[in-house]
């Protein structure tokens, strides 16, 4: 892991994250989705986002491909470069809840340990950090494969693929349990919200 560089220093600004949920009558936060590819999740999370929205709460969603596209367009899928794209949609993520936003971030982001350090960056910054497991068994999602990658892994053309070729590591305690192939887009969003306003997250 990098270190930090020598000769800079933090600057505080005049804002207070108190001050700033006072004023925005929000709390900031990142909810955390995981899972396979075709779990649902980044469905889930979209109507998520809109859910809050529609209801007076600041949210944006960070999505594993859309980042692909800029900020992590140089990373590949290899474990080392994994770990480097989740280590940087952390901070992204940590930088919008900071701000006041709910940050909902869409990611398979495979390996326990990533994640742990996804959560370990917001409790040292003391915002809260959501873990929304996107449970589905690696059958049903690739029945769904909406963009083809588990055909494609299957012959030997996408390697590293998880679920296939890569593993992919089960939350061992996340905050939010949800078994998509069991339950629909609305009922996992209503799982959610019930557990932010259980929390005092969203009013």
């Amino acid at each position: 892991m990098a270190s930090t560089p020598a000769n800079i220093t933090w600057h505080e600004g005049h804002v207070s994250r108190s001050e700033r949920a006072q004023l925005l009558k929000q709390t900031g936060l990142t909810v955390w989705f995981t899972g396979l590819s075709a779990s649902g999740k980044s469905t889930i999370a979209s109507a998520l986002e809109q859910h809050l929205l529609h209801r007076g709460v600041n949210a944006y969603r960070l999505d594993g491909d859309n980042i692909r596209f800029g900020l992590n367009k140089n990373l590949g899928f290899s474990p080392e470069d994994r770990a480097e794209n989740i280590r940087r949609i952390a901070e992204v993520s940590l930088l919008f809840a900071d701000s006041g936003t709910v940050a909902i971030t869409s990611f398979i982001s495979p390996y326990r340990a990533d994640r742990d350090s996804a959560r370990k960056l917001h409790a040292d910054a003391g915002i809260p950090f959501v873990e929304v497991y996107a449970d589905v068994p690696v059958s049903v999602a690739e029945e769904r494969d909406p963009k083809g990658l588990y055909k494609k892994a299957r012959a030997g053309e996408i390697p590293g693929f998880t679920g296939v070729s890569a593993p992919y590591e089960e939350p061992e305690r996340p905050e939010v349990h949800i078994r998509t192939d069991r339950t629909t887009i609305a009922e996992a969003v209503q799982q959610i919200a019930a557990f932010l306003e259980a929390r005092k997250l969203i009013f």
